[in-house]
């Protein structure tokens, strides 16, 4: 087991700004961790740096408290698994699997013995004389975990590995990959991907990182969590816009007023909302944005509500969702509503949005601070 620890880690190519900027975190043994964010964010950059294929610009990286920065990938105890499987076409799953076994001059019977218990564990018992090209996308991959597994390495490291598999065959493996963890029980991992489902499914801890317009934040974190941290207690708006699908509704408010526990704002269509935030250090008239969560929503409530036309649904059977105009600019808010409800395009509907479920964002997208704990909720843990 080993604990990996990065200290103000970053990368730069050159003289281009940094694709990796003053990363610190500590994964725990045995901590399944996701690194997420969008296209270009630096996740796998990251991942490399961990496995020494790519080098560290400044910082420290520890792996089972030995600086690693200067070690070379294989003596670092780590396996990785790439997403485009990395097979080789010639050989059979059985010489794929111990490839790199052989490679450290490891003896034959130990060779036999690790490549059948992974075939085991991976239920590639009866595939074991196949070569790659008569492997489906997902046994094929299964081969790959098989081969990191065989090292019997300290941290596993997986490369947006799901990517290239159809949705069935991404849900089934994505299931593997989690009880082979369960099972396995003594390496951490770190997993990459831009899919925050599965990074919600997966992850013990999920460490966002930015991207955007804002170049001094590219490649930094956002947000370090538990997933329903993330999802319960965002940071700031651009981490509530990623995680969450569909994602979080936004309009821009004005802040009326504040009696410390309680927040009134006024949208642009002239609707007041109501949010159980502390705004104190807000001035009155402040520009605000509000977010809530479709799954937040009461549609057909009773109480003070807010009137919006219907765009679309889509009928999905457990839920309705309802894509609805957003009275006084910007995108288009969604609402979710019970399988049976139906309201075709051009009805109007009446939403109640709970004060405790309301989030606002300030002029710089920061999240104030909650007043009230809407039950059933998470408590916001102190970041690592």
């Amino acid at each position: 087991m080993a604990s990996i620890q990065l200290e103000r880690v970053s990368k730069a190519y050159g003289k281009l700004p940094s694709v990796v900027r003053d990363v610190s975190l500590r994964i725990g043994d045995n901590e399944f961790c996701v690194f997420v964010g969008p296209s270009g964010c630096g996740k796998s950059t990251l991942l490399r740096m961990v496995a020494g294929l790519e080098s560290i610009s400044s910082g420290e990286l520890r792996i089972g408290g030995t600086v690693m920065n200067d070690v070379p990938p294989a003596r670092r105890g780590v396996a990785m698994v790439f997403q485009s499987y990395a097979l080789f076409p010639h050989m059979s799953v059985f010489e794929n699997m111990a490839f790199g076994l052989r490679l450290a001059k490891c003896p034959p019977q130990e060779v036999e013995r690790r490549v059948r218990s992974a075939a085991g564990i991976l239920q590639l018992e009866p595939l074991l004389d196949r070569m790659p090209k008569a492997l489906s996308g997902g046994q094929r991959q299964r081969v790959a975990i098989g081969r990191a597994i065989v090292r019997e390495p300290d941290v596993f490291l997986f490369d947006e590995p799901l990517s290239n598999l159809d949705a069935a065959l991404r849900v089934q493996t994505r299931f593997e990959i989690a009880r082979l963890h369960r099972d396995f029980g003594r390496a951490s991992a770190i997993y990459v991907t831009h899919d925050q489902v599965e990074a919600m499914t997966l992850a013990d801890r999920i460490v966002l990182l930015n991207t955007g317009a804002a170049v001094a934040r590219d490649g930094s974190v956002a947000q370090c969590g538990t997933p329903l941290e993330l999802y319960h207690h965002p940071r700031n708006r651009f981490v509530a816009a990623f995680i969450g699908s569909p994602r979080m509704n936004f309009a821009p408010a004005r802040l009326l007023q504040c009696d410390g526990e309680l927040a009134t704002l006024q949208l642009r269509g002239g609707e007041t909302v109501q949010a159980r935030v502390d705004a104190r250090g807000q001035s009155s008239g402040a520009e605000l944005t509000i977010g809530i969560r479709p799954e937040d929503i009461e549609v057909d409530a009773g109480g003070p509500a807010l009137a919006r036309d219907v765009l679309w649904q889509e009928r999905l059977g457990e839920a309705t969702y309802l894509y609805l105009d957003a009275a006084g600019g910007g995108d288009a808010w969604v609402a979710k509503a019970p399988g049976h409800f139906s309201a075709a395009p051009g009805h109007r509907v009446a939403l109640r949005l709970p004060p405790e479920r309301v989030h606002v964002f300030d002029a710089a997208d920061v999240a104030l601070p909650r007043t009230v704990q809407p039950a059933g909720l998470p408590a916001m843990a102190v970041a690592a």
